[in-house]
This record gives structure tokens, C-alpha cells and sequence, in this order.
């Protein structure tokens, strides 16, 4: 049995400089990525470098990872904590907005800074990088005191960050409570930093009292590298059931072809296609942003031409922290208080079938 996977050929890009010794931006933007690094965090994989299939700034992936000056224009709508975290933490590192489960967002640092990132205030090397122990201890406190909280969601931050020891730890101490039945893992790490997916944290995550899941979020198919399939097929043949997340994103997926590909692409590799977010109003993000009219547009064409396997849920967060809305456009309506349906075709029919 593997005991490690593929290390990493060469260390994750951190600066403007890193960006162009690689070739992927020019000396005349270092003073525009120093400028955002002064705010954000910036980080990008030698996974996601090997993913770009050309060094243009308009590259799928390189997009979503290369910083850019228009992240320092901020527009009205814009907010710090655009889906309400901060009014549903009662504890540090609990976020409870939903009766039956939490966020538990036990660290606060990535492998990757998503330029679009809705927590992108939040997280980075320079806050706390992870809860203390008394922290943890806090959270986890709170989670066995409330018996209505059914799931919980591990985030951040990404939590894959944490080592294979800690990762077994908090498993283990989520096992001890008798209510939680669904551990879910939101995380970059498969696609992201593949060569962490190893044989040791598969087995640290696993876990034989609890149903474990891991989401994973992925904007495109070039993210899936050779070894980025391999990461995930580990998760997988050991058993852990995998789900997507997918940020809708200008210039990236915003075209039936791309997000046909990802969909595809995530079902080829035994991933269930979840949700597709349309982008949060994160400060300094709007570059990204699309319509929401565009976005279920685009899922018509989805739902039109592949495999319901393959057809995500398109939902919004409602700023603030209310809850997601689902915003597919619906097949079914009432005319005069009669169903019509609509089929592919697009038109409208009576059902059942009005007879003449």
C-alpha cells in the first residue's frame, strides 16, 4: 500500500515574483500583485500551474489564481461577511445556521487563495491559522451540547490543511458524539495539492461510526490532472462518497461547453455533481460576477443536454445568512389553475393532456 502520494515538483507561487519566473504574468504586473498581496493572501499550486493550458490571464485556471488590481475595487453590495457567518457563531469556529448542522471552521489557512473567495476577509497565513486547543475544545463542546445538530461541516479555511494526526483526532472526537451521524470535508486539497491525499489521511478521515463525505470544490475541468483523478479515486475506493461544488464565475465557467466538460468530468471520476453557487458579493469581487439570469440560463442548457447525473443544483446565498434559494428555472407552472409542463423543446403542455 501507498504510503505517500506524488510529492509536489516544485513549491506552491506566493509572489509576484514566483508568478513570473514561471512565465505566467510579466514584470510590468509585479507592482499590481504586490499591491493585492498587500490585502489578500496569494497562493497557487504546482497542481493548478500544471493545469493551465495556456499562460495567458484569461486561462481557466490561471484566472482564478493570479491576482489582479481589480480586486481592489470594491462595489456597494459588497461585504466583508456577504453570507453571515459572524451573526451565527456562538462559539469561535462554529457556524450555526441551520438547525440540524454546523460549520466547524477549524482553520483558517488554504493551499490555494481563490481571487473570488466569499471568506476571502477571513482567511490567510497572516490570521489565526488554526482554533487553539481550547478552541477546539469549545466548539466540539458546543456540538455535543445541542442534540439537534445532525451533521457537521468541516470548513475553514480549507480542513484538509490540517496533518494526518490532527485529522484522526478530530474524527475520532467527532465519533464520541452520539448525534452527529454526517461528517462532510469541504476542501481544494484533491484538486489543489493532490500529494497530500495520501493512504495515511484517507485512513484518518475514514470512519466506521459516522458516514463521511467529502465535497469537493473544483471551477473546471483542466483542475483534473493526472494526479488530481488519482487523489480522488483514493477517497473514493476507500469508500468515502464524493460531492461538487462550483463557483459560476465570468471568463472561467460561464458557458455551456465549460461547465458541460466540469460536470462531466465529475461524474467520470465518481464525484455527484451538488451545487453551483452563483458568486457571493465578496468585497473586490465583481470582475467575476455574472447574472443571475445568465447563470439559469446556462443551467437550462445543462439540464437540456446531459445526463440528470450529471445536473447540479444552481442556488444563491441570501446576503446575511438567511439560507440558500434554489434558482433553476422550473418546468412546472399553473395557467388558470391548471399544471403545464415544459419539455425540452421549450414549450408549455397542459398535464395531464387536456383531450379534445
Amino acid at each position: 500500500m501507498n504510503k505517500t502520494a506524488t510529492k509536489a515538483k516544485y513549491p506552491t507561487l506566493r509572489t509576484a515574483e514566483d508568478f513570473v519566473a514561471r512565465g505566467l504574468t510579466s514584470t510590468e504586473n509585479t507592482k499590481n500583485i504586490k499591491a493585492v498581496g498587500e490585502k489578500y493572501a496569494i497562493a497557487m499550486t504546482s497542481n493548478f500551474v500544471d493545469a493551465i493550458a495556456d499562460t495567458h490571464p484569461d486561462d481557466p485556471v490561471l484566472r482564478q489564481f493570479l491576482p489582479s488590481i481589480e480586486e481592489l475595487q470594491t462595489t456597494p453590495e459588497e461585504l466583508d461577511d456577504p453570507i453571515g457567518d459572524h451573526p451565527n457563531t456562538p462559539v469561535k469556529g462554529i457556524v450555526h445556521r441551520h438547525k440540524d448542522r454546523v460549520l466547524l471552521k477549524i482553520v483558517s489557512v488554504c493551499p490555494v487563495y481563490c481571487r473570488f473567495c466569499f471568506r476571502r476577509e477571513m482567511i490567510g497565513p497572516d490570521k489565526d491559522n488554526m482554533l487553539r486547543p481550547e478552541e477546539v475544545d469549545a466548539a466540539l463542546d458546543y456540538i455535543a451540547s445541542h442534540p439537534e445538530i445532525w451533521e457537521v461541516i468541516l470548513t475553514g479555511g480549507d480542513p484538509m490543511m490540517l496533518s494526518p494526526k490532527r485529522a484522526k483526532d478530530l474524527t475520532k472526537r467527532l465519533e464520541s458524539i452520539s448525534h452527529v451521524k454526517v461528517i462532510r470535508w469541504h476542501t481544494r486539497i484533491p484538486v489543489a495539492q493532490p500529494e497530500k491525499v495520501t493512504d495515511e489521511y484517507v485512513s484518518a478521515i475514514t470512519s466506521h461510526t459516522k458516514s463521511v463525505y467529502v465535497a469537493l470544490h473544483s471551477n473546471h475541468a483542466n483542475e483534473f490532472t493526472p494526479a488530481a483523478k488519482s487523489a480522488c479515486a483514493r477517497l473514493v475506493n476507500a469508500g468515502i462518497p464524493m460531492i461538487s461544488q462550483t463557483v459560476l464565475l465570468k471568463g472561467i465557467n460561464d458557458n455551456l461547453e465549460a461547465l458541460s466538460a466540469l460536470m462531466r468530468t465529475f461524474v467520470e471520476n465518481r464525484i455527484r455533481p451538488y451545487y453551483l453557487h452563483h458568486p457571493d458579493f465578496a468585497p473586490g469581487t465583481s470582475h467575476f460576477r455574472v447574472s443571475v439570469q445568465q447563470g439559469q440560463k446556462l443551467m437550462d442548457g445543462l439540464r437540456n443536454t446531459l445526463s440528470g447525473l450529471c445536473t447540479p443544483t444552481y442556488v444563491v446565498d441570501i446576503p446575511g445568512g438567511v439560507s440558500k434559494a434554489i434558482v433553476t428555472p422550473s418546468d412546472a407552472r399553473f395557467a388558470d389553475e391548471k399544471l403545464e409542463l415544459r419539455g425540452q423543446d421549450g414549450k408549455w403542455r397542459a398535464y395531464p393532456p387536456q383531450r379534445d
